[in-house]
């Protein structure tokens, strides 16, 4: 079994998903300042609980699983269950073991720290 195999299979132990529940790529906003890169990942409807976020052999895998309830006998159903995910590459100069992630309004925000040797420096010029 390759990596990218034993992650997927890892990913849907750690959720349980319906098979019959529709697969998605959340929207996803991108942005890198000197310190770090940040995505906003829009998960409506999904809890905390739900979301699971790993970094394996320079991949980020994000998948999230937003379930609804069912209350009463359905007379016309257009919002159901839904499975967010999404793979990114993810650049060498990540400090991946300082990640982290928060969820609030439905949008998952993902700090993903550049290591120090990444970052940009100012080189001090000497006179004589």
């Amino acid at each position: 079994m390759n990596k990218r195999a034993e992650v997927a299979t890892r990913e849907e132990s750690s959720l349980e998903r319906n098979h019959d529940t529709p697969r998605i790529a959340p929207l996803v906003d991108i942005y890198e300042n000197n310190d770090e890169i940040l995505l906003h990942v829009d998960m409506p409807g999904v809890d905390k609980k739900d979301i699971a976020v790993n970094i394996d052999n320079g991949k980020l895998f994000l998948s999230g699983i937003r379930r609804i309830e069912s209350i009463g006998s359905a007379q016309w159903e257009e919002f159901g269950d839904l499975e967010y995910m999404r793979t990114f590459s993810v650049p060498q100069t990540i400090d991946s073991a300082k990640v982290n992630a928060e969820l609030k309004d439905g949008v998952l925000r993902l700090h993903l720290p550049k290591s120090e040797a990444a970052k940009p420096r100012q080189i001090e010029i000497k006179s004589d």
